[in-house]
């Protein structure tokens, strides 16, 4: 069964299609509606061009591929800022996490307008930019990554200790009364012992340390 609705179906199965591909990118306190050719086109709530006076246009987007392993889906959107300013502004950190949507749509040749309800092909979050700065041109690579890449966080500030278990428990007090640890134990920290080194806590003779 398509995951399209019967009337995007119908369009795209014509013998020639108007498709578009559309992207936004809501950044902290304005989104970004941008489509890949010329022209405008509405649906969603959103308006979208070709070219924003301020953000500029897109260069291309790389294809969308699944994730395999332990790699969450992402791809690759090279933007063309108006200006340096633009550019910088788009490669800020504050950036980062950014939600991103994708879209494949199509446009009746009649009316010119939107047929009903894009296909979102694409919900996940602006990672990392690469500004590229060359003699009277400026390219912004963006990596977006899939929601799903959260889940493989490795949680590198977690801590074995009171303070940091009870930021996530506050009402749990299960370590503030362990004793004898004299090593702070890092989770999640490439090449960082996870070892205990000593033990001298109460309640007898244990033999001295643990490994």
């Amino acid at each position: 069964m398509s995951q399209l609705t019967p009337a995007l179906d119908t369009a795209l199965k014509s013998d020639a299609p108007l498709v578009f591909g559309a992207v936004a990118i809501d950044l902290p306190g304005q989104s970004v509606n941008l489509l890949d050719g010329a022209g405008t086109l509405a649906f969603g709530g959103r308006t979208f061009v070709g070219h924003d006076e301020t953000f500029g246009t897109i260069s291309s987007v790389e294809d969308l591929t699944d994730g395999v392993g332990d790699s969450a889906p992402a791809f690759q959107l090279t933007l063309l800022p108006s200006d340096d300013a633009a550019a910088a502004f788009l490669a800020s950190p504050t950036m980062q996490g950014a939600p991103v949507m994708v879209w494949l749509g199509a446009v009746d040749r009649v009316t010119g307008r939107t047929i009903p309800d894009p296909h979102l092909v694409f919900l996940g979050e602006l990672d990392v930019p690469t500004l590229h700065s060359e003699d009277h041109a400026r390219r912004l690579d963006y990596e977006i990554v899939s929601v799903f890449e959260r889940l493989f966080e490795d949680d590198q500030s977690v801590r074995l200790s009171a303070g940091h278990h009870r930021s996530i428990f506050p009402n749990e007090a299960g370590m503030d009364f362990v004793t004898g640890v004299a090593e702070t134990i890092y989770w999640g920290v490439p090449g960082v012992q996870g070892a205990v080194a000593t033990y001298s806590g109460g309640g007898g003779d244990y033999g001295g340390a643990y490994q």
